[in-house]
């Protein structure tokens, strides 16, 4: 039996899901600049015209794998802020949901940080999510400044502190030595991600108590 045959009784959609698995594991083993779509074929056992019933080109490939991934993320983001007990906590736990997705899903978030390869602009989905998930840092900026916990006035100062942590520990993660870091001094990524995020939440709460005292 051939690859193109022993895919043959795929359902239409199940074919395209397991291009992109494929793809996501070539990412995984090899980097992005393995990615082809005859390679991505060979790793799911199709033919190599099999993809091109799916994705025009390799950019439209990974436009369908970033845009899964952010809409993953936004989903871990926000369960994250909606099982927070307050809005402070609700920042950590935005920074701690980042870094998890990141650690659990390097292949996504390789390509959130190379837009260039993905071409963002040709597929709307991708600016959607990633306007969602500033949105909804931008909301619990503002619900911190609502409620006496951060500097009222414009919020792109906090939340771009928010969103350099997050983004920093993700990105140590996907490029650098986090992982090799923590173990040394007998941590774990996660351990560290909530120090870092309890950090944040003890310095936001301390400028509420000073502001309160009128300091």
């Amino acid at each position: 039996m051939t690859p193109a045959e022993s895919r043959g009784t795929y359902h239409h959609g199940a074919l395209r899901e397991e291009l992109i698995t494929a793809c996501l594991a070539l990412i995984e083993s090899e980097g992005i600049g393995a990615v082809s779509l005859r390679k991505v074929a060979r790793q799911a056992g199709v033919s190599p015209a099999a993809p091109y019933h799916h994705f025009a080109d390799r950019a439209a490939l990974l436009n369908a794998i970033t845009a899964r991934g952010y809409e993953l993320l936004l989903g871990e983001m926000r369960r994250a802020v909606e099982a927070a007990a307050s809005p402070v906590a609700a920042l950590g736990a935005l920074i701690e949901a980042y870094v998890r997705f990141a650690h659990a899903n390097t292949a996504y978030v390789r390509l959130i940080y190379r837009p260039e390869l993905t071409e963002a602009d040709k597929d709307p989905a991708i600016e959607v999510q990633t306007q969602a998930g500033l949105r909804l840092l931008a909301d619990t900026v503002a619900a911190c400044q609502a409620a006496g916990a951060a500097p009222a006035g414009d919020p792109a100062a906090l939340s771009t502190m928010v969103w350099s942590v997050a983004a920093g520990l993700a990105m140590l993660i996907v490029d650098g030595p986090l992982e090799h870091l923590t173990a040394e001094r007998g941590s774990t990524v996660p351990e560290l991600t909530g120090q870092v995020s309890a950090l944040v939440q003890t310095l936001l709460l301390g400028y509420a108590t000073s502001a309160s005292d009128g300091r």
